[in-house]
């Protein structure tokens, strides 16, 4: 006896509305269904057009096809099958609609075939047919490759197959490749699936001969996972049997598998009259945590029916209602967003925060009289202030979110990279800062001038204002996503309520003012991740020792890999990478080397990196572990879980429903903090790179007062910009070619820290063969990005050593008359 299904939540995972009947009077089970050229279309199937199969009716295949222009449409009729014919397997691809296999009343077969739709009517394009005839199979899309699995070979078979087959969509004349099958019982009716770069097979039934030679099925609750290049793997078998869903499972967010209904067996020895048709609710699988969960339910009881994506909708059309009765129902439905527990309360923590960082601007901007207060504060910020204003402006909300949902998502391997900064520290202190203070500059690039020329400095500021005017954008974009789908907040009001208050204080008052506000968001942050770290910890049953074992059992603990493969997250390349990576923050970066000058001396300012440093250990090991223990709260509370939401909002999703009021508004603060904290840093930096490197460059006769308004402006238009270009990626819901923009600036500015490593310990290098070096390594970290499978870790390291190679080999072979370096070079400086 199988075990009956538990109670659906009350909150459903999916909204669900009727479109237009199927224009037949019964319906169809098992019809071929996909979209092409924007229409959907229905074909095939089979049905008892008479008499019910117990009243003697007899069983008929359809050849019909039928086409959706849009949901308001009404049905068409646009062509014909090559022959009636229904339970095949059908996927919607860009070149049609890929029907595969399926039977009639005499065979199965293994043809397989386009249907292709050119607004009047449907043409039949042949592909190569499958290794052997099949029908009652499954299949998925994978990237660019068609999966299928199982079946049954002949209408009176008593096994099921097991064979996994592949085709290239690529390259389709090159056919079916025959696979390496799921370790487990063959089968058929099947669930497939494709989620997170796998292949999944999900429950259905096997066969055996019966005592009267007849098939009889073996329901099988198990499920497997195939991972091109890895193979397969046995994941948690479901809480049920669920045999013929509507298939495939709908992939969801960006790691869960929806599983309809199905027939759970439970019905098996009823009379046709009195079943009650079948279970209506939702298994949802989740990749990342290996667990399965009820989420609500579906409005229907159809099995054995394509599931289609459509119009960013999940399209179930006809099927199976009760054994051997037919729907004509079509169903749509769309992800629906759990409520989150953000109230009144917490909008009141949030607006107290905000509100107290623009106090803090107010204050600052009583002594913001020259622009030495405005770049440099007057050197008056304490060295322990300046330290935790270099760690809030490393930590951007990216960074909150990203490094939990990583560890999450993995393992502890990431967490090697960001405790690197220890190594750096001290080369950054003997080797660089030294230059930035004893020279009397106001931004890093001055130093570039010096020593090489004007062009050289121009380059460095250029490249570092335009990456941090593109990235201000993203830094406000990205968080606001996650804070939106947890908070109920419009998109956009995240995104003013962060870009507004943050340019008001920026512009009151300064880097002194960015330093203190990141001092406050930095204790918030933290705050609020210790506090939501105890809460997660404690939030599974067995505390801290219970989420330790989890951890432990599903390998979530490794954080170190001894391969030697410069492909991987080996630990040599977390390590070497990592620390030529820190180079570009930490002796390069305007945002950063800033906060050094704004000490009263330089071992004050020696003491700030030292503070950045240590602090970042412990920083880096609780939102690591946080990913940790959020991945054992969820493998025990898979239910909790939104298949909707991004990964990298996982934090925030359970702050957002699993943390008290008020407590949750200081949560959420603690990220709007982290933004803000880069936001600002951004936006002063900028100002301070092009008053000083353009403006009183050019115009050295500017008097101060001038000056500091033109930051004052500068800095307004800048916070403006970068809220705006928010609010405009939110509104097009599309970032990728501002990210295309700015991974490949990225490329070429982490050459930056190879020009300063080039000036201060080549000698003979020059400014001619500074530019060339700082170009040409730019092409080569975009070559190696893009041609080889080096891990990005390593793309720092190439492009430091390539702009010190090339720029020293380039100064060489195009000398130039020498030029003063006393106290600009390490050999000179002392």
């Amino acid at each position: 006896m199988l075990p009956a299904a538990e109670p659906a939540p009350t909150e459903r995972v999916l909204h669900w509305e009727k479109l237009p009947a199927i224009p037949d009077r019964v319906g169809f089970a098992s019809p071929f269904a996909g979209t092409h050229n924007g229409a959907l279309l229905v074909a095939g199937g089979a049905n008892f057009p008479d008499k019910l199969p117990w009243e003697g009716g007899t069983k008929t295949w359809y050849d019909s096809i039928f086409v959706l222009e849009n949901p308001q449409a009404q049905w068409k009729t646009a062509g014909q099958l090559p022959r009636p014919l229904g339970y095949g397997v059908s996927l919607s691809t860009k070149d049609g609609v890929l029907c595969l296999g399926g039977s009639d009343a005499q065979r199965h077969y293994a043809d397989a075939f386009l249907l292709q739709w050119n607004n009047s009517q449907v043409s039949t394009q042949p592909l190569p047919p499958l290794p052997k005839p099949c029908a009652n199979f499954c299949g998925a899309i994978l990237g660019n490759t068609v999966y299928v699995a199982g079946g049954i070979e002949t209408p009176t078979a008593t096994v099921a197959l097991k064979t996994f087959w592949s085709l290239s969509l690529t390259n389709i004349q090159a056919g079916w490749r025959e696979l390496e099958p799921w370790p487990g019982p063959a089968r058929m009716l099947a669930t497939a699936g494709a989620q997170e770069g796998s292949f999944f097979l999900i429950s259905g039934a096997g066969l055996k001969a019966g005592p009267d030679g007849k098939p009889v099925r073996e329901w099988l609750r198990d499920a497997y996972r195939f991972t091109p290049g890895k193979g397969w793997k046995r994941i948690a078998d479901l809480p049920r049997v669920s045999v013929a869903a509507p298939t495939p499972a709908l992939a969801i967010g960006p790691a869960h598998l929806l599983v309809l209904g199905g027939d759970d067996g439970a019905q098996i020895n009823a009379a046709p009259t009195e079943h009650k048709g079948f279970p209506r609710d939702v298994l949802a699988y989740h990749t990342i945590t290996d667990t399965w969960a009820r989420m609500g339910e579906v409005p229907f009881s159809l099995v054995t029916t394509p599931a289609v994506e459509w119009n960013n909708r999940f399209i179930v059309p006809g099927g199976e209602a009760r054994p051997g009765i037919r729907s004509t129902e079509v169903w749509a439905g769309e992800p629906v967003m759990k409520k989150s527990g953000f109230v009144f309360l917490d909008y009141v923590v949030l607006g107290v925060y905000l509100l107290s960082m623009v106090i803090i601007g107010w204050y600052c901007s009583k002594r913001e009289s020259t622009t030495d207060d405005f770049f440099l504060a007057g050197k008056r910020i304490p060295w322990w202030a300046a330290g935790l204003s270099i760690l809030g402006t490393q930590l951007s909300a990216i960074t909150f979110m990203a490094a939990p949902a990583k560890s999450y998502a993995t393992d502890l391997i990431y967490m090697l990279g960001g405790i690197s900064i220890v190594l750096v520290a001290p080369i950054v202190i003997r080797y660089f800062l030294p230059f930035f203070r004893q020279l009397n500059i106001t931004t890093a690039y001055e130093y570039l001038e010096k020593r090489f020329n004007l062009p050289v400095r121009l380059l460095a500021s250029f490249q570092f204002c335009v990456f941090q005017i593109g990235r201000m954008g993203v830094v406000l974009f990205l968080p606001s996503i996650a804070l939106s789908a947890v908070t109920g907040m419009d998109v956009a009001t995240c995104i003013l309520l962060m870009g507004v208050l943050t340019t008001i204080y920026t512009v009151m008052g300064g880097i002194e003012a960015v330093i203190w506000t990141d001092v406050v968001q930095v204790v918030v942050l933290m705050g609020g991740a210790l506090l939501c770290l105890g809460m997660v910890l404690f939030g599974v049953e067995g505390g801290p020792a219970e989420v330790w074992r989890i951890a432990a059992a599903d390998h979530k603990l490794r954080w170190v890999d001894w391969t030697f493969d410069p492909t991987t997250t080996a630990v040599w390349v977390m390590i070497f990478g990592q620390v030529f990576h820190n180079f570009m923050p930490y002796g390069a970066d305007q945002a950063v080397i800033q906060r050094y000058l704004t000490t009263p001396d330089e071992k004050q300012a020696a003491r700030a990196i030292w503070v950045n440093a240590w602090a970042t250990i412990p920083v880096t090991i609780i939102f690591n572990v946080m990913g940790i223990a959020l991945y054992a709260f969820y493998k025990t509370h898979p239910d909790l879980l939104e298949p909707s939401l991004k990964t990298d909002a996982i934090l925030p999703w359970f702050i957002a429903r699993e943390v008290p009021p008020g407590l949750t508004g200081l949560f959420i603060a603690a990220i709007f903090a982290a933004a803000m904290s880069t936001l600002d840093s951004s936006m002063n930096s900028v100002a301070t790179a092009v008053t000083t490197d353009f403006l009183k460059r050019f115009r050295p006769q500017t008097p101060d007062r001038a000056c500091l308004n033109f930051a004052r402006w500068l800095t307004v238009l800048l916070g403006a910009f970068a809220t705006i270009t928010a609010i405009l990626m939110a509104k097009f819901g599309n970032s990728s070619l501002l990210d295309l923009f700015l991974n490949i600036l990225g490329l070429f500015g982490g050459t930056l820290s190879g020009l300063f490593i080039l000036g201060i310990f080549v000698p003979r290098a020059n400014g001619v063969g500074a530019l060339i070096g700082s170009v040409a390594s730019g092409f080569v970290v975009y070559f190696v990005s893009r041609h080889t499978p080096l891990h990005f870790f390593l793309y720092a390291a190439v492009g430091v050593v390539s702009c010190v190679t090339l720029g020293t080999l380039a100064s060489l072979v195009f000398p130039r008359a020498s030029r003063p370096t006393a106290g600009l070079t390490w050999f000179s400086f002392r």
